[in-house]
C-alpha cells in the first residue's frame, strides 16, 4: 500500500462528506478502465437494478485493483458515469461496503445519455497509487 495524503478540503473549498477534494501519493500508478455490472461469464449482473450493478462493479474494481497489487486503499480517485443520478446512492452504498468514510478517493460523478449497452446502468473507472 502506498502512501497517500487526503486533503478533505482545501481552504477556500466547502467540504463535501461523499468525497476527498485532493488525494496525493508517490508510487506506481494504476488504472482500472470504467467496469460494468458483468459476471466473469461476460453476462450484465441485476438488469434495471441499480443496487446489484454497484454491487458487481465494485467487485469487478476490487477484482481489477488486485490484479495490479492495489486495492481500494491505494484508489486516489474514482469517476462515475452514471444514466441517471437517482443511482448514485445505490454506488455510495457498494463503496461504503469497499472504502470506509474516513479513506474515501476524490471522485466525480457524471451523468451521460447512455452507456455501451442500454442495460448498463453505470459505469465506474477507478486511479491508484501503490507502493513501488
Amino acid at each position: 500500500m502506498s502512501e497517500l495524503t487526503r486533503i478533505p478540503a482545501p481552504e477556500g473549498v466547502a467540504p463535501d462528506a461523499q468525497y476527498t477534494h485532493v488525494v496525493l501519493g508517490t508510487g506506481t500508478f494504476v488504472a482500472v478502465s470504467g467496469q460494468l455490472a458483468l459476471d466473469e461469464d461476460g453476462k450484465v449482473v441485476g438488469e434495471g437494478d441499480a443496487e446489484a450493478q454497484a454491487r458487481q462493479v465494485f467487485e469487478n474494481l476490487r477484482r481489477c485493483l488486485a490484479a495490479a497489487g492495489a486495492s481500494f486503499d491505494d484508489v486516489v480517485k474514482l469517476t462515475f458515469f452514471v444514466t441517471d443520478m437517482a443511482h448514485m446512492s445505490a454506488i455510495r452504498q457498494a463503496r461504503a461496503e469497499h472504502i470506509p468514510d474516513d479513506r474515501l478517493p476524490a471522485a466525480s460523478a457524471v451523468q451521460v445519455a447512455a452507456l455501451v449497452r442500454p442495460e448498463f446502468l453505470m459505469e465506474i473507472e477507478a486511479l491508484a497509487v501503490v507502493s513501488p
